[in-house]
């Protein structure tokens, strides 16, 4: 049996495959740190595990891989990296040596590691996480957003109905630096951006946007990549991202930094650019898809045809199960 614990807080939506799952909660597990409540976290997760007695516990989340592996037991450890925060601003040097260090701890105790994309896993091993242990990647499997009409998803949006549109789409904040898309949007004023997606960092994008950035927040994934015509992605680091994947699947080529496991999601010249993490660079490649719609069209097809095939739920379950069965 395998035991996965989480946590639901607020608003949070969770995905209602739980609804048939035995499902435990663990009422002290937050996401932030909290001697107090964490303690209490793990109290309780040992005494779940004491009861059911799992053969497998698999953890995701720093948090939860932390209380979870630290929970005595003859049963296996298995923990999946998401990414990394190396390269992640909003956490200062000293925290990010402290999770460094646990990690390296919390690996010693693991029985198979894995990470969503091969580059994060190097990564992580040159960071010295890990290194003597089994690894392995598996990428998420993810199903493609149901999607409308181009002009139906724009009047949805409030977006103008006859231009090339650049859609830029992610949380607002200092890894996915969206600073760097208002300074390609100021190289291309000729071109329309829309920027969506909630943060600490969407009221100053919406106080910097150029004329040509529309910055309307949260908003629908399906409608989003219904309504652009590439997207765009400027992130100091990524693990596997979803929305890239996502847009992609919709027949959206990608334009994006080559960081985290980007290429992995992108294939270069097939179906989107990967370029250097620079205003030149990225402002470069856009300019070849604007300005050439056949190359936009094939990568378009391409991108979906791809997608469909490297990230599919019947992959992602497959390698899981074949993983779980080596333990």
């Amino acid at each position: 049996s395998v035991l996965v614990t989480g946590y639901v807080q607020g608003s949070e939506i969770e995905d209602p495959v739980v609804n048939n799952l035995t499902t435990f909660r663990l009422p002290h597990m937050g996401r932030k740190i909290s001697p107090f409540n964490d303690f209490r976290a793990w109290l309780e997760l040992r005494r779940i595990i004491r009861d059911i007695k799992p053969q497998i516990v698999h953890t995701h989340t720093f948090k939860a891989g932390l209380i979870g592996r630290l929970v005595g037991g003859n049963h296996k450890r298995v923990h999946t990296f998401h990414g990394h925060l190396f390269d992640d601003q909003s956490f200062s040097p000293i925290e990010k040596s402290v999770i460094t260090i646990t990690e390296r701890y919390l690996a010693r105790k693991t029985d198979l590691l894995i990470s969503v994309g091969e580059r994060v896993g190097q990564e992580l091993r040159g960071a010295g996480i890990g290194v003597t242990k089994p690894w392995t990647s598996i990428a998420p499997g993810v199903k493609a957003l149901p999607t409308i009409g181009k002009s139906q998803a724009r009047k949805i949006l409030g977006l103008e109905p006859d231009v090339f549109l650049v859609g830029w789409m992610a949380r607002m904040t200092g890894v996915k630096n969206p600073l760097l898309a208002l300074d390609v949007a100021k190289q291309m004023p000729d071109d329309q951006f829309v920027m969506a997606g909630g943060g600490d960092m969407l009221e100053l994008v919406r106080a910097e946007a150029p004329s040509n950035v529309q910055v309307i927040g949260w908003t629908d994934a399906s409608l989003f990549w219904s309504a652009v015509d590439c997207a765009l992605s400027t992130s100091d680091n990524e693990g596997m991202p979803i929305a890239l994947i996502e847009a992609q699947l919709a027949g959206v080529p990608v334009v994006a930094t080559n960081v985290g496991s980007n290429s992995e999601v992108i294939t270069d010249g097939s179906t989107g650019i990967v370029t250097k993490k620079d205003v030149t660079s990225l402002t470069d490649s856009l300019r070849i898809l604007v300005s050439n719609k056949k190359l936009l069209e094939a990568f378009a097809v391409q991108a979906a045809r791809e997608s469909v095939i490297k990230f599919s739920l019947t992959e992602m379950l497959s390698r899981h199960l074949s993983s779980y069965s080596k333990l």
